[in-house]
C-alpha cells in the first residue's frame, strides 16, 4: 500500500472508531481507544476484503471500521 493510502485508511478508521465510540452504550474504551481501536479494524478490513474480493474504494470502509469495533 502506499502512504496516501495508509494515512487514509489511518484517517477513516480514526472518524469510524469516534462514531462508533457515540452510537455504543456507554464509554467503550475511551475516546483515545475508541479511535485507536477503529483505525486497527479499518487496516484490518484494508488487509481482509481484497481477499474476500470486496473493492474498498466505494465507501465500504468507513462501515467495516465501525463494525469491526468491539462492541462492549
Amino acid at each position: 500500500m502506499a502512504l496516501q493510502s495508509l494515512l487514509v485508511i489511518a484517517l477513516i478508521g480514526a472518524i469510524a472508531g469516534w462514531l462508533a465510540g457515540l452510537l455504543v452504550d456507554g464509554y467503550g474504551f475511551g475516546l483515545i481507544g475508541n479511535i485507536a481501536v477503529g483505525i486497527l479494524g479499518a487496516f484490518i478490513a484494508g488487509l481482509l476484503f481484497p481477499m474476500f474480493g470486496l473493492a474498498l474504494g466505494g465507501g465500504i470502509l468507513p462501515i467495516a471500521a465501525v463494525l469491526a469495533r468491539p462492541h462492549l
